[in-house]
């Protein structure tokens, strides 16, 4: 046994976070792709911090996410004890009950921790079941 709990496991997930604004898209049929290339976070087991590079990619429908918002969303997770796995998933379900975009995807890539890289993606839509942004 590993020692890890269920609250380390689901560390981070519902911590308030800032809000991500949106404006007004004017434009179909275009993709975002955003990069957050000095992202922060703490482990929630040993309390150090991770760093890394969060891509975000979308497709705007009717909203396009506000970069001012989203760097201070950014800023809150860097004395937030959350797992990468869970820093992927929580990013991508905000990004969506932000802005409703046709499909999106985040990816981590986190530095080597242990001799050990990471590389998380997560997409929407999620396959065979309505992310928690999307039942709103």
């Amino acid at each position: 046994m590993s020692g890890y709990t269920e609250k380390e496991a689901k560390a981070g997930l519902s911590e308030k976070l800032p809000e991500i604004d949106t404006f007004p898209n004017q434009f179909a049929g275009y993709e975002i792709r955003i990069e957050v290339p000095e992202f922060t976070s703490v482990c929630p087991k040993t309390g150090l911090p991770d760093f890394g590079t969060l891509t975000i990619f979308y497709e705007p429908k009717a909203r396009v996410l506000e970069l001012k918002s989203l760097k201070e969303y950014f800023l809150a997770y860097r004395n937030l004890g959350i797992f990468y796995e869970n820093v992927v998933n929580r990013v991508l379900e905000d990004v969506v009950k932000a802005c409703r975009p046709v499909r999106a995807a985040v990816t981590g890539e986190f530095n080597p921790r242990g001799g050990l890289r990471s590389i998380i993606e997560a997409c929407y839509p999620r396959p065979g079941k309505r992310s928690r942004a999307a039942r709103g």
